[in-house]
């Protein structure tokens, strides 16, 4: 079956989880080191007030990190969902009647990617709401799959250490398990 967004959703771009763990907050779209000038741009571009903060580090020594692998885009809430492109101000809807993205076209990886988590074998997220119904997607993902292994592809080092930020983001409820910083994964 044919991967499609469902008709009037928009879960992807509004709702975060925790990950790994709750201690670790929310996380936000995978943002590239490459890819982060142009968020912030288009953010600028739009008058939105954009977060990014770190996501993944890595060093040769275990006291913090010497270079950031990949950002993330935190969502404009302060539980941290709702990405700050989706454009839920307006009743301008996309093709399928979700919210539109005010930078489709130039969106990160990750989203391009989605919903795909894992290539081999190809896995799906099962809180889309597509995946929800369809436990399997074998038609029109190239795009997704090639996006993914991008990702994948940056996203390998030889260094020693492998650090993890905590967000500090997430429902009030939770707020004393959330940390903030980093820490060695």
């Amino acid at each position: 079956m044919d991967f499609s967004c469902v008709d009037g959703c928009s879960k992807c771009c509004i709702e975060r989880e925790y990950y790994p763990s709750v201690k670790f907050g929310k996380i936000g779209v995978l943002i590239l080191p490459d890819e982060k000038q142009k968020i912030e741009f288009f953010a600028k571009k739009h008058s939105i007030k954009a977060i990014i903060s770190p996501r993944i580090g890595i060093s040769e020594k275990n006291d913090k990190p010497d270079e950031i692998l990949a950002y993330q885009l935190m969502g404009k809430e302060p539980n941290g969902n709702t990405c700050p492109f989706l454009d839920i101000e307006t009743n301008d809807r996309s093709p399928h009647g979700g919210y539109k993205c005010k930078i489709y076209q130039d969106r990160p990886l990750a989203c391009r990617a989605y919903p795909l988590i894992e290539s081999l074998p190809i896995t799906l997220d099962p809180k889309c709401k597509f995946c929800e119904s369809c436990s399997t997607a074998d038609g029109n993902i190239h795009s997704e799959l090639e996006s993914l292994v991008k990702i994948k592809t940056m996203m390998k080092t030889r260094a020693q250490y492998i650090w993890r930020y905590a967000t500090g983001i997430g429902e009030i409820s939770d707020k004393s398990k959330i940390e903030t910083g980093w820490f060695l994964v």
